[in-house]
């Protein structure tokens, strides 16, 4: 937690003055007993209305003065307190940008979330109430504490006994609770898990009739939330009555002894009066003390959290070895490279071992699970090979700047993502500066262009995630957007499942008669979106069992022609029979 406190030397000023003024305040605060035993010895007893009026006038002028430094101290406190946030969310999400897929995979997208939101909330108010009360509360005690001292010695002591007496129950409870706040902290973790997940899968939710069973589910976590709240709440309420009964008691105690020394004449009435006052405030700030405290916690244990984000180093360093060590003119080159997951069981890619040339089309196939998407995933570096090379024109993966490496590639995923915005600010995601002449080109190709024209133009409004679009809409979008950086290399994963057999046939020959023609990697799950690539790529159970054309992986792989044969009807000529 306290290493992110670096991201507070911007506001240092705030850090000095928020203090400096909740301070002053404090210190006008307890002037304002003496104020009310004067006005009671000097001005009432005396039935000196002037000097009554003049204190009075006195207690407003330190009322106003007061308010004035506390909301002097409040806006420098909240102007640390929201810019230290805005700091450090800003470096969590730059940070959160640069892990890799390894990472952002093993935390968890649900947690991510939680650490942006709700963890960086409390670090903000833990931020906000100390920087405003914890050096106020406990001037405020001691303040008090001496200025009894300096009304009476004999009455005083009653102080001595009861701070302590009063520390010991508000921080004892508060010790209890900590702990206590930790495990609500997670239980919420867990809600919030709960709720991004329905959320996300309404539609299958719904498909499958489970609204009834997710609600169930969702009520259970939800009710132990509340019931470890309201557990540490009812500890957290004892707080109150304890207090106030040993505040009362100390009273009680005060003004028995100041009212022996007020017949003795040792003490006045305003000064028991004032005595009353001082107990009174240091009951008020002993009781924010452990407010703060307890904010403090989870302050510092959210801090934590965010900070043990900070701390997840990226897997994927850059290499300074630039040199090419391969043949430059294969775009894509693999060297008997493995991929295994962080903390898989065993390699999910073993041995691949190939070579692309430049301008090439090279269909990749298999059954599911087979590695076809982890595969191309290497490619832009998502996840980095566990043995082996990847080389780029020759040169490792590893060697390149991340953004200059994925510059040089448009990859359309499997889930079609598109964003809240107009279908030019979609599309200018692969070229910021693109003009509408070159996204209407790329939508051409993505056989796009006649949705774009049947919504109006570039100017729709796309709603999140796309609702507002078919499947294949969709799909042919982030083709499209991909297009528009007219990439070196271009993957395509399973990116045309949702495309009728022309409009995928036209898509393919489309991108063959592209001017920049770029070397295409197709995943698909069908033979016909690939048996016209000038490479095919056979994968099964995570290995390479056939790399060649159409017509020799029929005869030449069993994988191949199974999968093949399951898509179409085969005659003894081995050709096609629709």
């Amino acid at each position: 937690m306290f290493k992110l406190l670096v991201h507070l030397k911007k506001y240092k000023k705030e850090c000095v003055l928020g203090p400096l003024f909740k301070l002053l305040e404090a210190l006008l605060e307890l002037f304002v007993p003496l104020v009310i035993a004067s006005i009671i010895d000097d001005g009432i007893a005396n039935g000196d209305r002037g000097y009554v009026v003049g204190m009075v006038l006195l207690l407003v002028g330190l009322g106003v003065v007061g308010l004035a430094f506390s909301i002097t101290a409040q806006y420098f406190a909240a102007k640390a307190a929201v810019g230290f946030s805005t700091k450090v969310k800003h470096e969590l999400f730059r940070h959160i940008e640069s892990l890799s897929y390894s990472e952002i995979d093993h935390v968890g997208t649900s947690t991510l979330i939680t650490r942006m939101t709700s963890d960086m909330n409390q670090i903000q108010n833990g931020v906000n109430l100390t920087l405003r009360l914890l050096l106020r509360s406990p001037f405020v005690v001691f303040g008090a504490m001496i200025m009894a001292f300096t009304v009476n010695v004999q009455a005083a002591l009653v102080f001595v006994a009861a701070i302590p007496l009063l520390s010991v129950v508000i921080f004892g409870i508060m010790l209890w609770c900590i702990p206590l706040y930790k495990k609500v902290q997670q239980r919420l973790d867990k809600v919030l898990g709960i709720t991004r997940e329905n959320l996300t899968g309404v539609r299958v939710i719904r498909a499958f009739c489970k609204e009834e069973q997710e609600v169930d589910s969702f009520t259970r976590r939800n009710e132990e939330l509340t019931a470890g709240q309201k557990f540490v709440g009812r500890i957290s309420a004892l707080m109150n009555p304890l207090t106030y009964i040993i505040i009362n008691l100390a009273i009680i105690w005060l003004i028995q002894t100041g009212s022996v020394q007020v017949n003795s004449g040792i003490l006045s009435q305003g000064d028991v009066v004032a005595l009353y006052n001082y107990m009174s405030q240091i009951l008020v700030e002993l009781i924010k003390l452990a407010n703060l405290i307890i904010s403090l916690t989870k302050c510092v244990a959210c801090g934590n959290r965010v900070q043990a984000l900070f701390e997840i180093k990226s897997s994927q360093t850059i290499s300074d070895d630039c040199s090419i060590i391969g043949d430059e003119s294969n775009a894509v080159e693999f060297r008997n490279v493995s991929l295994k997951y962080r903390d898989a069981g065993e390699d999910s890619l073993t041995g691949m071992d190939f070579a692309v040339k430049r301008g090439e089309t090279v269909g990749i196939i298999g059954g599911t699970g087979s590695g076809k998407t982890s595969l191309v995933n290497m490619i832009p570096r998502f996840y980095d090979a566990t043995e082996g090379e990847v080389l780029i024109g020759g040169r490792n993966v590893n060697s390149f700047p991340l953004p200059e490496l994925r510059e040089k590639i448009g990859i359309v995923p499997q889930k079609a993502v598109l964003f809240k915005g107009s279908i030019r600010e979609n599309m200018q995601w692969g070229k910021n500066d693109a003009t509408d002449e070159e996204i209407m080109t790329a939508a051409k190709t993505a056989q796009a262009a006649d949705v774009i024209e049947s919504k109006g133009g570039l100017d729709y409004e796309i709603e999140q995630g796309g609702r507002n679009l078919s499947g294949g809409q969709r799909q042919r979008f982030t083709i499209a957007r991909a297009l528009v950086k007219e990439p070196e290399i271009l993957i395509l994963d399973d990116s045309a499942s949702a495309l009728d057999f022309a409009t995928d046939a036209a898509l393919r020959k489309a991108i063959r008669e592209m001017d920049s023609k770029p070397t295409v990697f197709i995943v698909s799950q069908r033979t016909s979106s690939i048996q016209h690539a000038d490479k095919i790529i056979v994968l099964d159970d995570g290995k390479i069992v056939g790399i060649g054309k159409h017509e020799d992986l029929l005869s030449s792989c069993p994988v191949y022609s199974e999968i093949y044969n399951s898509q179409f009807k085969a005659e003894s000529n081995g050709k096609e029979a629709v």
